[in-house]
């Protein structure tokens, strides 16, 4: 298998991922075996997916061989019955209304848009404590994320953007064959699942001089002919700075933390439903002759190359639940993702490195800091399924402070401080290639 290499140097942002003309339908499913697994369980109430499992089960996997993507919120509380080919209220009536819910209507071409932002309103009691000074820049800061998400020419946060980077994303998987599809487009008779992914919104909470957005991605999948829930997953991407921070150069950090926070959830929903096997794996970096390792910081790297050689070593023990996956895996059925960022933007990119060291095809520029990861991906019987990414653990600070705020833990990223890295790849190694170097 030949690597396949993507070199990426967007005018701003993560260009991962474009805005598309997406929306609604329903979800059922027609395989027997699905039939008879579904109906051998007990009907699972909104969210208690989520809760049970940290990604959908191999045994659904298995039986889910056409999925639909749908960018809408999942209908709650409607039976998807009836003949997919009418208007029935599950279809199209709840779950359009549902769309509309906390959302702007905009136009963009010849498709209306809604776009999620339910910003948190600050409580009159801690509001009322502030200085006016403060107040106005709340106010202001508020403001311009308001104006940004509903007036840029191509939004993006919007649903419709994120369904079609998760359909990128399962759209790899060899046994799954996915679609992406309009709200009024009746399904295919053989699908057996709808994906529903939907942007859950955007919050501002302000703690002092200290702003944190958090933005959700909600994922539901639901049985075409059961009309059954089978999957529920709510993932978030959160990061912090200071008021001054976010507002600077006319909220520039504002802009790069959507094209992080959509990437990110974007394939995380999409590991998440269909792609992520957790296998007991140890994947950590290694130094090389033209990638050393800083003597004072291990997470650290330097390079007096711009072309330098990156390594890595995975340790694989395999894990329960899996199946086939738990058996030993064996090397030649190993390849890797490699990725490299520099502060606001996906730079490199490499897949199906077959072995866990690659030497950049691109040249990187002197005198920056790159921050890298990679990620195993493993093939079985025509099958694949992914690792997690290279990335180190959280400090006991860092899981001190998001047990005081409330963080979910395993359900997303949660940043330190957005203007030093963002939180997408504040805890990936860092490469810094020295000036001057070729």
């Amino acid at each position: 298998m030949t690597a396949t290499r993507t070199f990426c140097r967007p005018a701003r942002g993560i260009t991962i991922g474009a805005l598309a003309a997406v929306a609604t339908a329903a979800l059922a499913l027609p395989t027997a075996a699905l039939r008879a697994q579904a109906g051998s369980e007990p009907a699972a109430e909104a969210g208690s997916a989520a809760e049970a499992e940290p990604h959908m089960p191999e045994a659904l996997r298995s039986v889910i061989g056409k999925v639909v993507v749908i960018a809408t919120r999942g209908p709650a509380g409607e039976d998807l019955t009836g003949t997919y080919g009418k208007d029935t209220p599950g279809l199209i009536g709840g779950m359009d209304q549902g769309s509309r819910i906390g959302r702007i209507r905009k136009e963009v071409g010849p498709v209306p848009v809604y776009i999620p932002i339910p910003i948190l309103t600050i409580p009159g009691a801690i509001f009322g404590g502030l200085s006016g000074a403060t107040k106005r820049q709340i106010q202001e800061f508020r403001d311009g994320l308001t104006e940004d998400l509903v007036n840029a020419e191509s939004p993006t946060l919007t649903d419709d953007g994120l369904a079609l980077d998760v359909f990128w994303g399962i759209r790899k998987l060899p046994k799954l064959e996915s679609k992406i599809q309009a709200p009024t487009v009746p399904l295919p008779a053989d699908t057996d699942a709808v994906l529903y992914v939907v942007f859950g919104g955007v919050e501002i909470d302000v703690q002092g001089k200290e702003a944190i957005i958090t933005t959700s991605a909600e994922a539901t999948v639901r049985g075409v002919q059961s009309g059954r829930e089978l999957y529920a997953q709510t993932v978030y991407y959160r990061d912090r700075d200071t008021l001054s921070e976010w507002t600077k150069d006319d909220n520039a950090l504002w802009r790069d933390y959507t094209n992080y926070a959509r990437h990110y959830l974007g394939r995380e929903v999409s590991d998440e439903v269909f792609g992520r096997i957790e296998l007991e794996q140890d994947l950590a970096p290694v130094a090389t002759d033209t990638a050393r390792r800083d003597r004072k910081n291990e997470r650290e790297f330097v390079s007096r190359t711009t072309t330098p050689t990156l390594a890595w070593e995975l340790l694989l023990a395999g894990g329960e639940g899996y199946a086939e996956w738990s058996l030993p895996i064996d090397e030649a059925d190993i390849f890797y993702d490699l990725e490299i960022y520099d502060a606001r933007q996906l730079v490199y990119a490499e897949e199906n490195i077959p072995d866990p060291r690659h030497t950049l095809l691109m040249e990187l520029e002197d005198c920056r800091t790159y921050r890298w990861s990679v990620r195993p991906s493993f093939r079985r019987d025509g099958d694949l399924r992914y690792g997690q990414w290279l990335r180190f653990a959280a400090t006991e600070d860092d899981d001190e402070k998001n047990d005081a705020e409330g963080v979910p833990k395993g359900q997303g990223l949660s940043g330190r401080q957005a203007s030093a890295a963002p939180a997408y790849t504040q805890d990936f190694p860092s490469l810094k290639i020295e000036c001057g170097r070729r």
